[in-house]
């Protein structure tokens, strides 16, 4: 099963692929860390991404295309994966589909997480997490039991993202209109986009979801 989740950045995709990778088997592929890796490998490919990258440029779609072919070809994508961050524009998903489809693979559901913009920025300004555990609450939606005290490990630390915030929020959501939602209607037209409400709570997300997913 391969699927890809989009969706604007505190849409909740991270929650939702960690409940797939759980109940699936299936491997989250997180393009920003599979760079990082490469980056170290010593691969030929790695060298190559590494000498793109030090130079401050966007790697080619060819080269990210070919990491993912490497990554999905390993013996932990098996069961399949979930795609995170890539591809961004038209042509970057029609490779995806041409190297897909040389393997014998294809994409079964590319999954939208629709949101509420500015009820989203409310939702991930507040948010935070314990230093301890990384268990996650938010000032208005998800405090802990006892006020500063984490429910899960009793830590009395938390800790909040540099990039919570609403400013950085609006440039992280028009960098998603501009980047990645012109995609959607590539999909849409092959028939395998499917859009949910990304603003219900994370368990009927996750039902939406289960509910999309095909028979297994």
């Amino acid at each position: 099963m391969n699927i890809i989740l989009l969706g604007p950045p505190g849409a909740g995709k991270g929650t939702q692929a960690k409940r797939l990778q759980d109940k699936h088997g299936l491997v989250q592929l997180s393009t920003g860390d599979m760079l990082r890796e490469l980056k170290t490998s010593g691969s030929k490919l790695g060298d190559q991404a590494k000498e793109i990258m030090d130079a401050g440029m966007l790697m080619p779609d060819d080269l990210m295309i070919e990491m993912i072919s490497q990554r999905i070809d390993e013996p932990d994508c098996k069961t399949g994966f979930i795609l995170d961050g890539f591809p961004r524009t038209t042509p970057q998903a029609e490779g995806l589909d041409k190297m897909l489809s040389n393997k014998g693979l294809k994409l079964d559901s590319v999954i939208e997480m629709k949101v509420d913009e500015q009820a989203l920025i409310k939702r991930v300004v507040g948010r935070y997490s314990c230093v301890n555990c990384g268990a996650g609450y938010h000032d208005s939606f998800q405090k802990p039991a006892r006020e500063g005290i984490c429910d899960n490990c009793g830590g009395t630390e938390f800790s909040r993202r540099a990039d919570d915030n609403a400013e950085t929020m609006q440039t992280r959501l028009a960098t998603y209109h501009e980047q990645t939602a012109p995609i959607l209607p590539y999909y849409r037209d092959k028939g395998v986009l499917k859009t949910i409400d990304g603003m219900a709570s994370i368990d009927e997300v996750t039902g939406q979801i289960e509910a999309i997913l095909p028979a297994v």
